[in-house]
């Protein structure tokens, strides 16, 4: 988890004076780069896990199982699995 760091100790002066400008004395969050972020559940495996079940979800609806079928298999809305079945 993040801690909080003073602008003070890592930013140049005159940048951090630009930032006074806009922001006195309040807390901000400054996100990753886009490069840097790591998409969700990849450290704990929970991506792997759901686009394993949604594979199975939608190998299921090819072989004929209808939606409210499907759903009762997975304990999903019909909503969700309508969902899952129209994501790429």
């Amino acid at each position: 988890m993040s801690s909080y760091r003073n602008a003070k100790e890592i930013l140049p002066a005159d940048l951090l004076e630009e930032i006074q400008r806009y922001i006195k004395g309040e807390i901000i969050y400054i996100p990753k780069r886009d490069e840097q972020k790591i998409k969700w559940g990849t450290k704990n495996g929970s991506r792997k896990k759901y686009d394993v079940r949604n594979s199975n979800i939608k190998e299921l609806k090819r072989n004929g199982m209808t939606i409210e079928e499907i759903a009762g298999v997975y304990y999903l809305s019909a909503d969700s699995i309508r969902k899952i079945l129209s994501s790429g």
